[in-house]
């Protein structure tokens, strides 16, 4: 009996790209009776041109959602069941040639368990982890849905990366894919709020030729533990000594800094003295300091910090010799800027499992 052709394969199942790396895609295709060539056809298409090919090709999730504002920003959102969401932000910016780029900022859960309390998805509560079909599909739409090329991919949308350690990985596999997506490891970075041991694990992907690039980023926040442990639960867990000997096994390459990301929220951790204490704090690691504004939540008992204090900070951790950068402020119109991802309308927590090892859990209260 000769193979099936790949519109008519052995098992009714669909395949679904979106969770699968191409050799993965031609070995589940090759057991439906797919050959190889044709399989390879219908992967690359479904990438570059977000064609299906075939009905044996899972469709992509249906965006059912899409805001823009006068900088271009773009929110949207996809249904992952009958009540449950998850939202994206394709963020736009002249790159170092003045050509137009853009970065998607990807959730890698619908809500957040961490409980920081400056943001607007950790009000939700953790509703669910997304899957690598559900991470991967926010690419596909942003290019798809919305024909935005995309160049960069931050995991700094909605949940905790680390919480959901295995998707998130698995996710930058087919992204990276070169038959696929193809976005450079190099311009791929996962944000933590600090789970150690998470660092550790991307740590062993970082250590994989083809993905020795990958950037990762740590959401400090304050400059000692007493503010850390007020605004960021996850601190009475890991407290910054720990979690800076996590960062210190991170691979050193000088073009690949860890990405120290500092929320600058006026009256908690924005003063001269903080500034200092950060500079000390961070002597011993190969970073950049990314300087966020404050994006306020709903609801929220802070503003948005002035620009002069902002400048007075920044100016201060140059001083230290520290290399520091500023995010510009984009989307926060339509509640799309850092921090402030999550639906309003969701408020109760429904507590998934989430697998944290012992040694990050002792002193929770």
């Amino acid at each position: 009996m000769g193979l099936m052709h790949a519109e008519q394969p052995a098992s009714a199942d669909r395949l679904n790209p979106l969770g699968l790396t191409s050799p993965a895609f031609l070995a589940a295709a090759a057991e439906r009776g797919v050959r190889e060539g044709r399989a390879m056809e219908l992967y690359r298409a479904f990438f570059r041109d977000g064609r299906a090919g075939a009905d044996w090709i899972a469709p992509p999730a249906p965006v059912i959602g899409g805001e823009q504002r006068e900088d271009a920003t773009t929110k949207f959102t996809l249904r992952i069941d009958e009540q449950l969401e998850t939202e994206s932000v394709i963020l736009p910016y002249a790159g170092r040639t003045g050509r137009a780029r853009n970065t998607l900022c990807l959730s890698s859960q619908i809500g957040c368990a961490m409980g920081c309390t400056f943001c607007e998805t950790a009000q939700m509560g953790l509703m669910r982890n997304l899957s690598v079909e559900q991470i991967v599909g926010q690419w596909h739409a942003a290019r798809f849905t919305f024909g935005t090329p995309i160049n960069n991919i931050v995991y700094m949308g909605m949940g905790e990366p680390m919480d959901n350690l295995d998707a998130v990985l698995g996710a930058i596999r087919v992204l990276a894919d070169h038959n696929g997506p193809g976005i450079a490891s190099s311009k791929i970075a996962v944000s933590t709020v600090g789970r150690a041991e998470g660092i550790r694990q991307l740590r062993r992907l970082a250590e994989e030729p083809g993905f020795r690039r990958v950037q990762l980023a740590v959401s400090i926040n304050a400059p000692n533990d007493e503010i850390r442990s007020r605004i960021m639960p996850i601190n009475r867990a890991t407290n910054m000594a720990e979690l800076r000997e996590a960062m210190l096994e991170w691979p050193a390459r000088n073009t690949r800094r860890i990405l120290i990301e500092y929320v600058v929220i006026p009256g908690v951790n924005d003063a001269l003295e903080h500034a200092d204490e950060l500079a000390a704090y961070l002597q011993p690691l190969l970073c950049t300091v990314n300087v966020i504004p404050y994006n306020p939540r709903r609801n929220s008992p802070w503003p948005a910090p002035r620009d002069e204090a902002v400048r007075a900070f920044m100016d201060r951790l140059i001083g230290h010799g520290l290399f520091v950068t500023r995010r510009r402020t984009m989307g926060r119109s339509l509640m799309g800027a850092c921090g402030q991802l999550g639906n309003e309308k969701i408020r109760r927590r429904r507590l998934v499992p989430i697998a944290i090892p012992a040694s990050e859990t002792a002193g929770d209260p």
